[in-house]
């Protein structure tokens, strides 16, 4: 029988006995994985990507792709690839801890020369082992697309996420079931194959062998097996976020008591960001180093009854390279700690974007939010237009009038005058009943002067290029507008109040169709354009021929600031509702933030404006620590 705390302390003692070689060997295959393997399966992973031949920056795109034929293969490969460089970096490590010898260096190279001779075998035991978990995936799949289409086919995506109908929670209280069985299925087989490959590498055995063996080895110690694994994940996710917190909580404020001049301020945030970044690595290096070692502990106490690996020899040294070694882990902080905290900007502009007007203190797409959203301060509003039966251009989000009237019918399918009669604002309070659903010239009239739009094209099936154009007609006939009262104006300040008759290069229209931008651009170079995405598949995305990329701000991270820069556009981070977040990818560096709060974030810019430089380098500081 397997006694966990017995098995822990094993792993523990066994990861502080091999320490330095488990560290030698880890940094080595960190550089042969960063160097070779990491961007050998990046490329290999966009090559596929590029042969779809369209982008990818929706969830819906996102599963038709991997539901295609060539998706499954890209899903396969991405899958066999990431798990074989994860196999490999624990194969070495299983070689390190029962390999000891007195030169740790050495022991490193020779376990890394024998895994990647092991090379042909460990692709066999991936292709076996994490193809039939894959294989568990598929009935799974196919139960909850079933009772996806039961539930939840004939409604709006939108109106489920944002109303949450009853039949919604019938569909997760349904779908429970073929999850908790593929969880208990998948567990099983996990852990009856948890020693595969420790056997894989130490016996020598085939991929099928090597399955065969840990089925028999773990028989009967399934639940002692499961609770050890589960113990070592708890501890793999839960320690980072534990570091972060105290580093937040406990040491970041008291950096806060220091003088507010950078010549004290910035070594300080440098020691403090090498000693988190030193503790973090250790913690990723446990986390890794225990997984491997676990298994080996198992395996050697149920096949050869030995409760852990023999010690290093007495008298080992760790020699000159195993410490430069671990300098260069130091070195390697330091820089990381420099760089970070160089690249917090003093000051940075962002854009303050209202999402569908100011939607939390009145009813999204009317007049009343955007009124609400310049007295917000907002410096742009986002709204959705729609085109009617009678080819008029409306603000209104969804395609059925149901989430926001009750009414199950399109508005593509009913003329404006019938719109007209529908009260969207009662839902959202009493002081907005009887609001009316706008027309884009209403809006336009409105922020005149005032802010610009952001006008994302809802166009239904079939009628893009229709909604396109009048749009731009309805451009075109404020901007005559607004000359007309230019010429008739008497004085300066007068001519101010008819706002800039430039109103091409003043607006801008967005959409999540690229092609549809392209027509954007071809019809009316002048009007700014902004692509929005929910994500960005790696490889699938040409990254011209828009103005501005909207993207999820979950999806926004160092690389997509560098591509923006590098190509030339905005970034815009959406929805964000909370100052955090907020502030944290204002840090980022993203030139805009769509919100449907506004005021908040202006309020939250006015607060880092008045702040001196020294405490805006903590704030930043904070943010990157909660990032």
């Amino acid at each position: 029988m397997l006694a966990l705390s017995r098995l822990s302390g094993d792993v523990l003692r066994t990861l502080r006995e091999h320490l330095r070689p488990l560290i030698a060997y880890h940094l080595f295959f960190t550089l042969l994985a960063s160097s070779l393997l990491l961007p050998a399966v990046g490329w290999t992973l966009s090559s596929l990507i590029g042969q779809f031949g369209r982008p990818v920056i929706t969830n819906g795109e996102l599963i038709a792709l991997l539901m295609s034929p060539g998706g499954l293969l890209w899903l396969l490969a991405a899958v066999g690839l990431t798990f074989l460089v994860l196999y490999l970096q624990q194969s070495g490590m299983i070689l390190v801890a029962v390999r000891p010898r007195d030169n740790h260096v050495r022991l490193a190279f020779e376990a890394l020369w024998a895994t990647l001779h092991r090379l042909p075998a460990i692709v066999g035991l991936v292709v076996v082992q994490v193809g039939a978990q894959l294989l568990l995936l598929i009935p799974l799949a196919v139960a909850l697309g079933g009772l996806h289409d039961l539930f939840l086919g004939d409604l709006d995506p939108y109106f489920v996420q944002r109303v949450r109908p009853p039949v919604f929670w019938a569909f997760l209280a349904s779908a429970l079931i073929p999850v908790l069985t593929w969880a208990l299925l998948a567990g099983g087989l996990y852990v009856r194959w948890h020693l595969a490959l420790t056997v894989l590498t130490l016996e020598a055995l085939p991929p099928r062998a090597a399955l065969a063996r840990s089925m028999r080895l773990t028989r009967g110690q399934g639940r002692h097996i499961a609770a050890a694994v589960l113990l070592l994940l708890l501890g793999i996710v839960g320690l980072p976020l534990l570091a972060t917190a105290l580093f937040d909580r406990v040491v970041t404020p008291l950096l806060w008591w220091l003088p507010e001049r950078n010549a004290v301020l910035i070594p300080a945030m440098l020691a403090y960001l090498t000693a988190y970044l030193l503790i973090t690595l250790a913690i990723a290096f446990g986390g890794i180093a225990a997984n491997a070692l676990q298994a080996t502990c198992l395996y050697l106490r149920l096949a050869h009854r030995e409760p852990r690996p023999e010690p290093p020899p007495a008298g080992s040294h760790p020699h000159r390279l195993a410490w430069a070694v671990e300098l260069a882990v130091v070195l390697f902080a330091i820089g990381q700690a420099w760089l970070i905290v160089n690249r917090f900007e003093i000051r940075d502009e962002v854009e303050i974007i209202a999402h569908r007007g100011s939607s939390l203190k009145a009813p999204e797409n009317t007049l009343a939010a955007l009124d609400q959203a310049i007295d917000d301060g907002a410096d742009g509003i986002e709204i959705d237009v729609r085109l009617t039966a009678d080819d008029r251009v409306v603000l209104y989000h969804d395609a059925s009038l149901e989430r926001l009237t009750g009414d199950d019918r399109r508005v593509g399918t009913l003329p404006r005058a019938s719109l007209d009669a529908f009260d969207v604002g009662s839902w959202f309070g009493d002081p907005f009943i009887g609001e009316r659903i706008p027309g884009l010239d209403e809006a336009l009239a409105t922020v005149r002067g005032r802010a610009w739009l952001m006008i994302e094209l809802k166009p239904d099936p079939g009628r893009e290029l229709d909604l396109l154009e009048a749009v731009l007609d309805e451009l075109q006939r404020e901007g005559t507008h607004r000359r007309a009262c230019r010429a008739r104006a008497e004085d300066r300040i007068t001519a101010l109040a008819c706002a800039n008759p430039d109103i091409m290069g003043e607006m801008r229209v967005a959409t999540r169709s690229p092609w549809l931008l392209r027509e954007v651009a071809r019809r009316e170079p002048r009007l700014g354009t902004t692509l929005l995405a929910q994500l960005v598949l790696s490889g699938s995305l040409e990254r011209r021929g828009f103005d501005a990329l909207a993207l999820r701000h979950n999806r926004i991270d160092e690389e997509e600031i560098r591509l923006a820069g590098h190509y030339d556009y905005a970034l815009l981070a959406w929805t964000l509702n909370e100052r955090n977040a907020m502030s944290r990818l204002i840090d980022l560096g993203v030139d805009g933030i769509i919100t449907d709060r506004p005021a908040l974030l202006a309020e939250l810019i006015a607060e880092r404006r008045r702040l001196g430089d020294g405490a805006l380098l903590l704030v930043k500081l904070r943010n990157w620590l909660r990032g």
